[in-house]
């Protein structure tokens, strides 16, 4: 380390809690302090460069540095650096952007709602549809059902709609109504002999029993990502959400596709929702939305929810709810640009092909006696790691050799991310033939030396 790497090390160590990580492990390990970011890299104060796999938390589309959204936020602070959106303000950079959004995400989603994060843009939604029942003059349907894996946040709501145990534990969350059904992932939680339909099959029969069990006149929404990300890259059954979208309209349930992570062509397509064919009531968006350069969240919803507010709104005489920050003007001119760029260079479409070969270079390393499965769509994709291939069975404990895989892939430069044993990748969407091609031959690397890892210490 160098001398001033050295000393931001320490300073960070004696101030900082670290989102997810282990505060004590960190006193011990320390940081690894980033300085730029260029591109698809980034580097740390050492000088040594990095592939950001994960590009960042699964976020940055355009790249690091890109001047046109350094320029768009230069542009806004020194015309309008912050104002509200309370008692009838507005400016022209939240405008534009919501007319953008609505332009973009699929037809039906005519209304936008804006947040700083994914969090409170998901906490946001469990309001808004229970104020929105209380106004239909409904005040007992306001129960959510979830996934367990599925990842909606960290607030006292949006936490609780997560199905990670993590998120919950000593967290006393949940704290609302909600009811996580079976995780749609096929390797793992199916049963023995068990076809993907016939998984298909016994999760929409359980969600119509929840259903019927709970009474859908108690169940204002279901709530998903459309590919599962954070809790450890698992795409959807065939068929899943064309049955999950088909109960909701049955029981008069609202359907909010979380597109935090899917949204604006992760998946190689617009949308997630899009990708995988079904037509949410309610959409959330952010992450690439800016891609992260701001904090900027979008909530993008039909007018029939937002007729059912608007009146109360009347009624009541205002709209209790809302941010110092929401629709903020830099975030969304830097947003509006953003998405100008995803549009002007086709990323969407460079998404679907870089994504395609990743996932072809990636499930060659499916061989390995490591990898029990590799999965994903688009520039997102997961090697699960187990111990033994042929029975699918798990390290002991989960996530050990996880742990070494990221830690393998920094001394490689790849920064990777670890969700117990499964190794999570998601590229900028600038991504080209020879980034991708780096880094299918880095995981291959970082497989082997893993291999040898685990052997070492017996866990296999």
């Amino acid at each position: 380390m160098t001398k001033l790497s050295n000393s931001l090390a320490q300073a960070d160590i004696s101030t900082a809690l670290h989102p997810y990580t282990n505060a004590r492990r960190h006193e011990e390990k320390g940081p690894l302090v980033i300085e730029r970011g260029e591109g698809v890299h980034v580097f740390d104060t050492t000088g040594k460069r990095y592939i950001e796999g994960l590009a960042g938390l699964w976020s940055v589309g355009v790249g690091f540095s890109e001047p046109r959204l350094v320029e768009a936020a230069h542009r806004q602070m020194q015309a309008l650096p912050y104002y509200h959106s309370f008692a009838h303000k507005a400016h022209e950079p939240s405008i534009r952007l919501a007319e953008k959004l609505i332009e973009m995400t699929p037809q039906g989603l005519d209304r936008v709602f804006f947040t700083s994060s994914g969090s409170e843009a998901n906490d946001t939604v469990v309001k808004l549809v229970w104020y929105m029942n209380n106004a239909l003059g409904r005040p007992e349907k306001k129960k959510f059902l979830a996934r367990t894996k599925g990842y909606h946040g960290i607030t006292v709501a949006s936490g609780s709609l997560t199905g990670l145990p993590y998120n919950h534990m000593d967290f006393d969350l949940p704290v609302i109504p909600v009811s996580h059904l079976t995780c749609p992932h096929h390797y793992r939680f199916g049963h023995e002999g068990e076809s993907e339909a016939e998984f298909t099959a016994r999760l929409l029969a359980e969600a119509e029993e929840v259903i019927e069990r709970e009474g859908p006149e108690t169940i204002a929404a279901f709530i998903g990502e459309p590919l599962m990300a954070a809790g450890g890259v698992m795409p959807p059954p065939e068929g899943y959400w064309k049955g999950i979208e088909a109960l909701c309209r049955k029981h008069d349930i609202l359907l909010v596709s979380d597109e935090v992570i899917c949204g604006f062509g992760r998946l190689g397509s617009s949308f997630g929702c899009v990708h995988y064919g079904f037509s949410p009531d309610i959409m959330v968006t952010s992450k690439q939305l800016t891609s992260s350069y701001m904090p900027l969240a979008a909530i993008v919803f039909s007018e029939k929810v937002y007729d059912a507010i608007a009146d109360n709104t009347a009624r009541i005489g205002t709209f209790g709810h809302g941010f110092t920050a929401s629709g903020h003007p830099v975030a969304t001119a830097v947003g509006l640009e953003n998405l100008r760029i995803i549009e002007e260079r086709d990323l969407i479409g460079n998404a679907a092909r870089m994504g395609a070969r990743m996932q072809e270079g990636l499930r060659r390393l499916g061989d390995h006696p490591l990898v029990g499965e590799v999965r994903g769509a688009g520039l997102i994709a997961g090697l699960e790691l187990v111990a033994d291939k042929a029975t699918k069975r798990p390290f002991d404990p989960v996530g050990k050799a996880g742990l070494m895989a990221f830690e393998i892939g920094h001394e490689e430069g790849l920064i990777i991310r670890n969700v117990g044993d499964t190794l999570a990748l998601c590229p900028p969407m600038i991504v080209t033939e020879d980034d991708i091609d780096e880094i299918v031959g880095k995981m291959g690397r970082i497989l082997e030396r893993t291999a040898d890892w685990v052997a070492q210490e017996g866990l296999a």
